[in-house]
């Protein structure tokens, strides 16, 4: 009888077992191969990142680049102070939340807690669609559409031709699919148990959304904006179109500003030579970049888990 009881053999011990077939070998080395190529690539980036950043800091000190508040690195005097940029990127993240996460928020709470399933199932694609544009599109739009045909009878001459609304409304545009679809998810995956319990309660549809549902879903809700967040920061041909290249230090909508990226496309795309400051700034805006995309990361990862609730 104890000869035909087989001994359970546990993961582990599947693990330690030879590989069988060299085949097999040669796949397993070709997957950490390819799990290696992000690795390298992320590493050999950074390590170029900051080997020109520190060849720009060899012609231009820490205090000009922190502490000095005017970016003019083509004019005389010359000054690179990164205030600027950083100033022209935070106006339109503000704005371009502002106008993009309550309409975001809004669609998600309808698709997951309003709209019948065969509803749901033709508007979340078109929602998601926009997400499909081309950013020059979007930029073109903002430049010609929106601040000409729109914007201007509204502000007349209070708007600058290049503007940060312009831009901030289009980003909107472009991100609400992101906010609205991953926190449609997140919302769609809260037990359907605690939507009853409300309703047992007495709850109205609204209640339930916002005070069951929103705050189950919240640790996939932030994680949705600060994707949001991320993609504006990032974002290049919409800023360098529609929002103008003069660095401003100032979060009004109306002005021209010019923003890290729009810089960085500006100088790629004109004659700065290899080894000049001018070509070496460019590294130096990305690794201030770098850092403040690395920072917004690591406070989505420690909020998601925090605010993360787990449903057997």
């Amino acid at each position: 009888m104890s000869d035909m009881v087989r001994r359970d053999v546990s993961y582990d011990d599947l693990r330690r077992k030879p590989l069988r077939h060299a085949g097999e070998r040669a796949i397993e080395l070709a997957l950490l191969g390819c799990a290696a190529v992000s690795l390298l690539t992320t590493l050999a980036i950074v390590f170029v990142l900051f080997e020109e950043t520190a060849h720009f800091f060899d012609g231009v000190s820490f205090s000009d680049f922190f502490f000095d508040t005017e970016w003019r690195p083509l004019f005389s005097p010359v000054s690179y102070g990164i205030w600027e940029l950083v100033a022209g990127t935070v106006n339109v993240v503000f704005w371009s939340l502002l106008i993009a996460l309550p309409l975001g928020l809004a669609a998600a709470i309808y698709l997951s807690e309003y709209a019948a399933l065969r509803t749901r199932r033709i508007l979340k694609p078109i929602l998601e669609a926009l997400a499909g544009v081309p950013t020059i599109v979007y930029a073109y739009f903002a430049l010609t559409v929106v601040t000409q045909d729109i914007l201007d009878p509204i502000f007349g001459d209070r708007i600058a031709p290049f503007n940060a609304l312009g831009a901030s409304i289009m980003m909107a545009v472009m991100i609400l699919p992101t906010i609205a679809s991953i926190s449609e998810d997140a919302m769609s995956n809260v037990p359907r148990e605690l939507r009853e319990g409300a309703y047992g309660l007495g709850s109205t549809r609204l209640e339930v959304a916002t005070r069951v549902v929103f705050p189950a879903a919240l640790s996939g809700i932030v994680a949705a904006v600060l994707l949001a967040v991320a993609r504006v920061v990032g974002e290049t041909m919409i800023v360098a179109v529609a929002a103008g290249s003069t660095p401003n230090l100032t979060l009004s909508p109306l002005e021209s500003i010019q923003t890290m990226t729009g810089y960085m496309l500006q100088v790629g795309l004109g004659d700065a030579a290899r080894g000049t400051v001018d070509y070496q700034s460019i590294f130096a805006v990305g690794s201030m970049l770098f850092l403040m995309t690395l920072a917004l990361n690591v406070a989505a990862s420690t909020i998601v888990s925090k605010f993360r609730e787990e449903y057997d």
